[in-house]
């Protein structure tokens, strides 16, 4: 093995000792109790039985398919580009190619760690591998709470724009039918789940076709206009100096930054599928380091596309509407054939509504396998190989969420959406430590090891945990939430996210009350040799 390239990791499949059964009759994989999951190295100590999720149920394309509609590209480029240009004017593309670095550090982190360990768990079983228990079941709880933050929100877009795509713009504006249609199909969205995920892969497959070909006909046909002089706005050419992410100055940049990677968040869908995907040790990582770099080069596309047309002043005065601003812009740029960018957007959300349930369910499952979460959450339909119990609790959560904060207002809706960065910075940022943590014999066996296993993560964990920081200060003035309201003093998004935290720790508390076992872990390092 040369010395400048990271060694091999040795794959394992996720550890039990036992098959107890749940209600229903369902074989899941669970440590028997006083039996803690894997110490030390983390060696295995048998192969997944019968009852647990589908093996080899996808490849690598449906991986990488399923990364990429996770993100919503479409959806997620709505919702940022206002804002980043409000802050940062024509720079925004650049500012989309710097949030790009720390995703990229981080997915290679989910690479390798999950090389040594394809659990569909991910953070939280890696973590706990790395770090110890209690940090591995508050990164697991994060990634759970993050699914119940944005899938009602995810699924609120769909239906508008899907609405306004066939022109029924007076139900679009009814926000009891809106309300109804997005409970509706968040219930669809979680049935498909549960259904397979061969169905749920083909499904995605399609989404992701349908809405990179809109993007790139909507992109293609803004800087023609561009160039022909045709466009109805303050176009201006694009230039090479738009990809200086530090054009617009430091503080500029942090805001962006943050809004840049809440665009790229969800790529590690692809991952949570490992257990569930040919060459499980390779394949998924590999979806998730390609996700980031084709999301990487449909985000500068379009963002060139659309401050080239609409010029900065139009999109920074919409930037309080965030992802209207693409129902705007599509009857500017494409005319009568607007629904083409509506259609995106709409596909768009309605993709990532199903690819967000994943990694919750399957992090709730792995958690519940390790007796770190009541058994019946790692129930598993015997005939599908899917989880059941995990997925209907994480869409029961996240009903309940939407249906609440959608009655107090819109702007507590878009609240909760902000206080998602402060959940997703935190759990990546674990990840990239516990990549270094795991490997630390391994760092100094050559250039290759120290950059990829050690110094890459560290540094994606790095920035990540100044976003956070910069979050939380921002947040903590009312004046920056949707809202404009003090809640106990403070902004509403960092009420929600405190909120959610304590909730965890308190969850886990009782939980280790009820059983200790999972606590009884201990923290490893992979071995030296690979």
């Amino acid at each position: 093995m040369a010395a400048d390239t990271p060694p091999e990791t040795t794959p394992r499949t996720a550890t039990a000792t036992a098959a107890p059964v749940v209600p229903g009759g369902t074989t899941v994989v669970a440590a028997p109790t006083g039996t803690a999951g894997p110490r030390g190295s983390g060696t295995p100590t048998a192969q997944i039985p019968a009852g647990g999720l589908k093996p080899d149920a996808i490849g690598f394309l449906d991986a990488l398919a399923i990364g990429l509609n996770a993100t919503s590209p479409a959806y997620s480029l709505a919702a940022v580009i206002g804002p980043v240009v409000a802050l940062v004017g024509v720079h925004a593309p650049g500012v989309m190619l710097a949030s790009f670095v720390p995703m990229l550090l981080i997915a290679s982190a989910f690479h390798f760690l999950n090389r040594a360990d394809p659990d569909c768990g991910t953070t939280f079983s890696w973590v706990t591998r790395a770090l110890g228990p209690t940090t591995g079941w508050l990164g697991g709880w994060a990634i759970a709470m993050t699914g119940v933050l944005v899938v009602g929100s995810l699924a609120d877009v769909a239906v508008g724009f899907g609405l306004l795509a066939v022109g029924a713009d007076g139900l679009a504006a009814n926000a009891l039918v809106r309300e109804v249609l997005t409970v509706l199909l968040i219930l669809l969205m979680s049935w498909l789940c549960v259904r397979g995920t061969e169905v749920s892969a083909r499904f995605q497959n399609v989404l992701v076709l349908l809405q990179v070909l809109c993007l790139v006909v909507f992109a293609g046909v803004a800087v023609y206009r561009v160039y022909a002089g045709t466009g109805s706005l303050d176009a201006v050419r694009p230039a090479a100096g738009w990809l200086n992410p530090f054009g617009a100055g430091g503080s500029a940049l942090t805001g962006g930054l943050l809004l840049g990677v809440f665009a790229y968040w969800g790529w590690e869908s692809a991952v949570n599928l490992t257990e569930e995907t040919k060459d499980s040790a390779n394949a998924p990582g590999r979806a998730g380091i390609w996700s980031t770099v084709v999301l990487l080069a449909t985000y500068l596309a379009v963002a060139f596309a659309v401050v080239a047309y609409a010029g900065t002043a139009y999109l920074a005065g919409r930037a309080d509407t965030e992802e209207a601003v693409f129902a705007a812009l599509a009857r500017e740029v494409l005319g009568g054939w607007d629904w083409i960018l509506l259609l995106a957007v709409a596909t768009s959300a309605l993709a990532s509504t199903q690819t967000t349930i994943i990694p919750a369910s399957r992090t709730a499952l792995s958690m519940a396998r390790r007796r770190a979460l009541p058994d019946a959450f790692a129930h598993i339909d015997a005939r599908r190989g899917t989880p059941t119990t995990s997925t209907w609790w994480v869409t029961g959560t996240a009903v309940v969420w939407y249906v609440v904060l959608h009655r107090i207002s819109e702007n507590a809706l878009a609240d909760s959406l902000t206080a998602l960065s402060l959940l997703i910075a935190f759990y990546y940022a674990l990840t990239g430590i516990a990549c270094a943590v795991w490997y630390r014999r391994r760092l100094m066996r050559g250039p290759g090891p120290f950059l990829l296993l050690g110094a890459g993560p560290l540094l994606g964990s790095a920035l990540l945990i100044w976003l956070l920081v910069e979050s939380v200060a921002d947040m903590a003035d009312p004046g920056n939430a949707s809202s404009s309201t003090a809640w106990f003093g403070l902004g509403a998004p960092l009420v929600i996210a405190l909120f959610l935290a304590g909730a965890g720790v308190v969850l886990m508390l009782l939980r280790r009350a009820a059983s200790g076992v999972f606590w009884r872990e201990r923290p490893g390092v992979a071995p030296e040799a690979p």
